[in-house]
């Protein structure tokens, strides 16, 4: 059977019932002060369209907070997806044949995504980071980064890329306002890099030559994602070796369940499991919201950089989460594992007003889960991992 053609009937229904959106619920929906309250229960939410959930906030007043939930998280942080695209097939974020495509005017432009970061950072956003897909492959990245650094008093704009092309458009990138990056490698040898990302060898010298770059060009905030799996969970010492020579850091993370991503139980490699192979660790501080637990490693003389572990399944962070997602196709996700969405480009394309974007917004981080997109842990966000979207749709 051919596997395309068992997958992508899947995929499209998928993509058909993401345009839907939540049912609103006025109880839910606050105007004062955000009280903090306990972890609700998880329950279905049903759907609607966007100009039925527009017309039922319309009467409600305008709210004081739009960024603050139920459970009194402030949201600062905004991750806005440049593309579907992507230049590798990496087994956790995209399936084998890759996922259907939408037409470039379905996707942000420029002027929208500047729009849109306007307006959270009016409300608090501080910091903003760019991701993809690949967001190299948007061929007017600079421009926009450039026009995102016009938001005064924006602490950082960051990028999170698979480094392949990344080596020719670092200094324009630099230049332009960009101040932090991720790069994802999950293997220090090429061929086994090969495997996990279902391309040529090659590509892994141009990743280490990006890591070399940013780290001359951005030291000490430059960040390595590692997804620890069976298998690379041998390479963690050799990748932690990494801080004692380049001002980088190195995350290990934590392999996570998405629509046709290959995820199983006997596949999954633990924090406690991680430290494990890696000798001379030494506690060090996180920062608020942070969702990485620091270490350094202890001997052989001074580090330059750190060694963090991203803990989503087996020690989650939710409760002092800060982030929200806009995906390359202006839908709204207030939480990385939550199915429901709502379009923030279809809001603003139908001429919606700055007061009914707020009230949406608003709407849209009031429904949100406490922890797992309202899921009870890993095993139950496997089982509804269809419901959502693959890794490389929502924005790494």
């Amino acid at each position: 059977v051919d596997r395309t053609e068992t997958r992508r009937p899947r995929l499209e229904a998928l993509r058909r019932r993401l345009r839907a959106e939540p049912t609103v619920r006025p109880s839910d929906f606050s105007t004062s002060k955000s009280k903090t309250t306990k972890p609700e229960k998880r329950n279905d939410d049903s759907e609607q369209s966007l100009s039925q959930l527009m017309e039922q906030l319309e009467s409600l007043p305008l709210p004081q907070e739009p960024l603050v939930d139920r459970f009194g998280r402030q949201h600062s942080y905004l991750r806005i997806s440049l593309s579907e695209r992507c230049n590798l097939r990496c087994l956790y974020c995209m399936p084998e044949d890759g996922v259907p495509l939408q037409p470039s005017e379905n996707l942000l432009t420029n002027e929208e995504i500047v729009q849109l970061a306007t307006w959270f950072h009016q409300q608090g956003v501080n910091k903003i980071r760019l991701t993809g897909g690949e967001p190299l492959l948007r061929k007017d990245l600079v421009d926009l980064v450039a026009e995102l650094n016009q938001l005064h008093s924006l602490e950082q704009i960051g990028m999170t890329t698979n480094g392949v092309t990344l080596s020719k458009h670092l200094p324009d990138l630099v230049d332009a306002g960009l101040t932090h990056v991720n790069i994802s490698l999950d293997s220090l040898d090429a061929d086994k890099f090969a495997r996990l990302t279902r391309r040529p060898p090659a590509y892994h010298d141009r990743v280490m030559e990006a890591i070399e770059d940013c780290a001359k060009y951005l030291p000490h905030r430059t960040k390595v994602n590692c997804v620890v799996m069976p298998d690379n969970v041998d390479e963690l010492e050799a990748f932690s070796e990494m801080t004692r020579y380049l001002p980088v850091d190195i995350r290990f993370i934590e392999y996570m369940p998405f629509n046709e991503n290959q995820w199983q139980t006997d596949g999954f490699v633990s924090y406690q499991q991680m430290q494990e192979q890696i000798q001379g660790l030494e506690r060090i501080g996180d920062g608020p919201n942070d969702t990485t637990k620091w270490w350094r490693l202890t001997g052989g003389g001074e580090t330059l950089g750190r060694i963090g572990f991203i803990t989503s399944m087996s020690e989650h962070f939710c409760g002092t989460c800060n982030r929200l997602r806009i995906t390359a196709d202006g839908q709204l996700k207030v939480c990385l594992f939550g199915k429901t969405e709502v379009s923030l480009r279809d809001l603003m394309r139908q001429g919606g007003s700055t007061e009914m974007l707020q009230k949406v917004i608003h709407y849209s981080v009031q429904r949100k889960h406490f922890k797992l997109g309202g899921h009870k842990d890993m095993v139950d966000l496997q089982a509804h991992s269809s419901e959502n979207r693959p890794m490389t749709l929502i924005g790494g």
